[in-house]
């Protein structure tokens, strides 16, 4: 057995509890589609001083999903582990898709990324603290391997850079055509 395949049955073994595993459970849930994500960005949009955080959270996720979603999972076809692993049980519902990369953890660090790089202040980190508990969930409950997760969370920073570095340079471009514009109104 891989190394994979012994973490996540140690993880089953000693860290699993009855206590815990609603717990779990609902951290995962989080990221389901990226609706935690969605809707953080979502709300950073209605804000006028927010709006480019929001941006940023958007570009992010549509890039995480392009990229995990519609590429590397179909191109990798990786198979999930409670499928693989003998022994290892499933807390929740089984998935429809491939596993790698975690789709759950990219959209995680991809919104939280995106939100810190664009927000600039210490408290924002909180988004990256809830991005790590999304991504121990998914071998908390078995769904996804290690290096599913690895792959998810590099994938993710990479489209929270982008986003956020996207999203700067359209504010910035938007500021300027609304200054010009201001001027040549001003000058009639």
């Amino acid at each position: 057995m891989t190394w994979e395949g012994q973490l996540l049955l140690f993880i089953q073994q000693h860290l699993r509890t009855q206590l815990l595993n609603p717990f779990w459970i609902a951290i995962t849930h989080l990221a389901d589609a990226g609706i935690l994500w969605i809707l953080l960005s979502l709300l950073f949009l209605c804000f006028k001083k927010t709006r480019v955080v929001g941006l940023a959270g958007a570009l992010a996720l549509v890039f995480s999903a392009f990229l995990n979603n519609a590429l590397l999972k179909p191109l990798i076809a990786r198979t999930r582990p409670y499928e693989v692993i003998e022994g290892l049980e499933l807390l929740i519902q089984k998935a429809t898709d491939y596993s790698f990369p975690s789709g759950h953890t990219a959209a995680s660090f991809a919104g939280a990324v995106a939100f810190c790089i664009t927000i600039k202040q210490k408290r924002s980190f909180a988004f990256l603290g809830i991005a790590l508990l999304i991504a121990f969930s998914r071998l908390y409950v078995g769904i996804h391997y290690p290096t599913d997760v690895i792959g998810g969370f590099c994938s993710g920073v990479v489209c929270g850079i982008l986003g956020a570095y996207l999203a700067i340079a359209i504010q910035k471009k938007w500021e300027k055509t609304n200054k010009a514009k201001a001027l040549d109104d001003a000058a009639l």
